[in-house]
């Protein structure tokens, strides 16, 4: 994740507040003056632009008339339906709107005290893993007397325009929300994970089975308070386009429900088995909608029950906001962008995830193991997403590693890339993976090497993962490597299987799992059930003081009683082994290690006296 925002972190909003009331003054922000600096950096201004306070526009200005509502927003002149899209759903969450308007209440005009009105209000963003606090004035742009930009349905309500404000201040002015990402502003008003879902790619429209899963998921997603929206792919030439169905391509609409709706009248619609899941979007702009089936006045509709069409809050005018079959749903929309709010709380009955955050830089540097911008492992070519910004095409990679690897990686041998994620010039960079037991490194990168720039790693996982940064290169000399010696080289052993081990059972089974033995330590696999061909996947690095001392893999069976030794074999690990897989007939231990035993195991060894090789 890269970031280009500046945050504002020097402007108190409490003592500014009280300072302008002691002066009986407005308050005048010097950090995004009502200029016209503030409003474009390449545009010229659409007309004469008048900087106006809520109280010069009407005689009773409020921040919220009557709650928030996703109807409150209409996009203005500006090309940021992305961010009015996302705002749409943050209205939909109190909890989430909450945490973006804080004390919204306290900053309310109070018409029984007006003189402790002082023009300041603050909004509060998720940047960069810290809720940042973002003071403007109340003065907002206009041209005759009408705001510009984002406004609400409501004449004297201004918490959508002083919010825009306030995010156009941490992109430096009002031009730089032309073109963006809905994602990003999904992230910024939650703190919540965002994930990109291409629709086209997925086979949504034609694969019923993956259809039914996207529902599944997006339910879930909306359980959980997480926000969605979607668009229309359009050519990156060409702006936005209105389409025979009334939808518009390269047009951001906010997700504000999803359904399963019973079909049928009166007690017939109970009893009736037949359903179909329908979604609600909303148009930023407030009007234009969808004209196809289960639109307003679709004749659809009159399948659905009074009582069901009055559930889901059915209105037929042209307020910007409809309803679709997912069905077709799935086959216009190209692209999904999915805010999802992960539970982290060990207090919660519901599912919660173990959190993991890590912040660092790509940097560059004369020395090669300190320098850290290096470039993508990935052959693909980059994406490229359409957005306002100069952001790194960024992405990473995981790695299953060794057992015990606790130094950084620096070649791959017996590694194996297990994900990378697609690079692009997003701002986050979103997987899930489902991840076998083991030891895993995350790479992030640039695509492109010696791109510099900070990034943030966010890593979420079902079990607590003791996510940590590598950062030594190999073992440090201490008195200790005095007194038992320090490392002279490094080896690397992967078993990959065994194959004819002896039975153990009655079933002419057994429960195999290996254990590798180096210098008094130890590496041990998971136990494979029932099978004499077991597949271990087994990686382990040994930095070793004592390279003539030979390593040992063991093979055993897990028993109730007592495990039982199924065979062995004993390993030189010198420079001179091959990096080759090597199938090695099982032996006898102690006295008798030359007599054979039923079973091979396939294996790699490689060993370096550069101790960074591996």
């Amino acid at each position: 994740m890269f970031r280009s925002f500046t945050p504002h972190k020097n402007q108190r909003y409490y003592d500014l507040k009280q300072e302008c009331r002691l002066e009986k003054k407005l308050f005048e922000d010097p950090e995004f003056p009502a200029t016209d600096k503030s409003l474009f950096y390449q545009k010229s201004p659409p007309g004469h632009v008048e900087w106006k306070r809520p109280k010069e526009i009407c005689d009773d200005p409020h921040l919220i008339v009557e709650g928030i509502s996703a109807h409150d927003l209409n996009q203005g002149t500006l090309g940021n339906c992305w961010f009015v899209a996302a705002c749409s759903c943050l209205a939909l969450k109190s909890e989430l709107w909450n945490k973006v308007i804080p004390d919204w209440k306290e900053q309310e005009w109070d018409p029984n005290h007006p003189e402790s009105y002082a023009g300041i209000f603050h909004f509060r963003f998720w940047l960069f893993g810290e809720w940042v606090d973002v003071v403007v004035d109340d003065r907002l742009p206009t041209i005759n007397g009408k705001l510009i930009y984002c406004h609400s349905n409501v004449y004297n309500e201004f918490w959508t325009a002083l919010l825009e404000k306030a995010y156009a201040k941490l992109s430096m002015c009002y031009e730089s929300l032309d073109g963006g990402n809905t994602a990003d502003a999904m992230v910024d008003f939650t703190g919540g994970v965002a994930e990109s879902i291409d629709m086209e790619e997925g086979k949504y429209a034609t694969s019923i089975a993956a259809r039914m899963k996207l529902i599944e998921d997006l339910l879930n997603v909306f359980e959980r308070g997480g926000i969605i929206s979607c668009a229309i792919k359009v050519k990156q030439s060409d702006r936005e386009i209105h389409m025979a169905n009334g939808l518009v391509r390269g047009h951001a609409y906010s997700v504000t429900s999803l359904r399963k709706v019973r079909l049928g009248h009166g007690l017939l619609g109970l009893l009736n088995s037949e359903k179909i899941f329908l979604i609600r979007m909303r148009n930023p702009w407030g009007k234009t909608e969808w004209k196809g089936t289960w639109s307003d006045s679709s004749e659809e509709w009159e399948r659905v029950g009074s009582t069901e069409r009055t559930a889901l809050g059915l209105t037929v005018k042209n307020d910007g906001e409809f309803w679709m079959a997912v069905d077709d749903w799935c086959k216009i929309f190209t692209d999904v962008d999915v805010c999802r709010l992960i539970n982290t709380s060990l207090l919660s009955i519901q599912k919660t995830w173990h959190e993991a955050v890590f912040f660092s830089s790509w940097t560059k540097h004369a020395e090669p193991l300190h320098n850290r911008s290096g470039a993508s492992a990935a052959p693909a070519e980059p994406t490229d997403r359409s957005g306002q910004g100069k952001n790194l095409y960024i992405g990473f990679s995981i790695f299953k590693v060794e057992l015990n690897r606790n130094y950084r990686m620096h070649e791959l041998i017996t590694q194996r890339v297990e994900a990378t994620s697609a690079y692009t010039n997003t701002r986050t960079v979103f997987m899930r993976r489902l991840l076998s037991k083991g030891r895993y490194i995350i790479v992030p990168s640039t695509f492109a090497p010696e791109d510099l720039g900070d990034f943030m790693l966010r890593v979420f996982t079902d079990v607590n993962s003791s996510c940590r940064e590598l950062t030594q290169d190999k073992p440090k000399v201490s008195c200790w490597s005095l007194c038992l010696g320090y490392p002279q080289v490094v080896t690397q052993i992967y078993v990959h299987e065994a194959n004819g081990l002896q039975s153990q059972d009655s079933d002419g089974g057994a429960n195999p799992y290996v254990i590798v033995y180096c210098e008094g330590s130890s590496v041990q696999s998971t136990v494979q059930s029932n099978t004499l061909d077991p597949l271990f996947d087994l990686r382990a690095i040994f930095y070793r003081t004592k390279p003539r001392k030979p390593i040992t893999v063991q093979v055993w069976s897990s028993c109730t009683m007592q495990d039982q030794f199924l065979g062995q074999v004993v390993l030189p690990a010198s420079q001179k082994d091959l990096a080759e897989p090597q199938k090695l007939q099982l032996h006898k231990r102690g006295q008798q290690t030359t007599e054979q035993m039923p079973g091979t195991v396939t294996l790699k060894v490689v060993t370096s006296s550069q101790l960074t090789a591996m």
